[in-house]
């Protein structure tokens, strides 16, 4: 039996199916690097399965060359492919299989602001009975920053769905085929100059850390509304939380953050004290036909990487294959 060591968060998402893989012993194992490199060493294992916890050094010691870090994910900040690679070890993701969760879920926050159903609720439980006047998504804009496939996802449901129309911001020089688009941008200031949500969809690299900051906000329309279901480095939080206090924009549901659990960049710059946000604790692809799904495709990997079969695998470290 091949021996793999999945973090016990994502272990428990998925346990049905990593408890049933025929062939793999599936062992629960701690999320904190130290722990999880004991743990690898201990048992003599070479493969492992891991959440959004970020890794930095040990783990790449423990493992064997040949070994695999599996993400159980699309994103993969959290892994230090330079060093895995350095050690010889491959590392690999879980790309698609999270899009219609993450999507819903964006559409999900998307109503909850504009209706104001996280304050409203909160206020009827404790007899406060106060209605506010929310609004209709059909004709609104929405500007969808990265059209990859999530992104493009999010623009089909809500064009075709809502009715909305849908303007993309693109910063990659790629042609996606943005179905359901009526506009696309490389540019942001005209992706977002008659945004009245703005969702983002871009994936945390050093190009896009603080992509959305103090500038690029003085750009967007006050009314507007911003959803971030993608990585909480992506947006400056001590300038998001100016413009929420100054009225520069009109709320933001957050579903990611600089800091995981949430903690504040700055003292006195707290999201939490603000009416206008919504927070949820990183789950938008946090359903369980996509923790199952995510579970058999890290498992696919290490299956592929068992086999050689690195072609076929969702590498991202593939200069690693020059040390195999």
């Amino acid at each position: 039996m091949t021996k793999i060591a999945v973090t016990e968060m994502e272990y428990d998402k998925a346990e049905a199916v990593f408890s049933s893989a025929e062939g793999l012993e599936c062992l629960p194992a701690p999320a904190v690097e130290d722990e999880l490199s004991e743990a690898v060493r201990s048992a003599g294992i070479k493969y492992v399965i891991v959440g959004v916890q970020k890794y930095t050094g040990a783990l790449y010691e423990a493992l064997p060359k040949g070994g695999v870090i599996a993400r159980f994910g699309v994103g993969h900040d959290s892994v230090d492919k330079a060093r895995a690679t350095e050690a010889g070890v491959l590392c690999a993701n879980t790309p698609n299989v999270l899009n219609d969760s993450v999507a819903e879920y964006t559409l999900a926050l998307m109503m909850a602001a504009v209706r104001w159903i996280p304050s409203l609720a909160k206020d009827a439980k404790v007899g406060v009975w106060m209605p506010r006047v929310g609004l209709e998504l059909r004709t609104k804009t929405l500007t969808v920053i990265g059209c990859g496939p999530i992104g493009c996802h999010v623009g089909r449901m809500a064009a075709f769905g809502f009715g909305m129309r849908v303007v993309g911001c693109e910063i990659r020089d790629v042609d996606l085929g943005y179905l359901g688009f009526d506009e696309v941008h490389k540019e942001f200031a005209p992706a977002v100059k008659d945004a009245d949500v703005i969702s983002l969809h871009l994936p945390s690299i050093p190009q896009t850390r603080h992509f959305l900051n103090a500038e690029r906000f003085a750009q967007i329309p006050k009314r507007a509304w911003l959803i971030n279901t993608a990585r909480g480095a992506i947006v400056d939080e001590a300038a998001l939380y100016d413009a929420l206090a100054e009225g520069k924009l009109a709320g933001a549901a957050l579903d990611v953050f600089e800091n995981e659990p949430y903690a504040p960049v700055a003292i006195d710059k707290d999201l939490r004290t603000l009416r206008n946000v919504i927070m949820t604790p990183h789950m938008a692809s946090s359903t369980q036909e996509s923790c199952d799904r995510m579970a058999e495709r890290a498992m696919a990997n290490i299956r592929l990487a068992t086999e050689r079969k690195y072609g076929e695998m969702d590498l991202l470290n593939p200069d690693v294959l020059a040390a195999l």
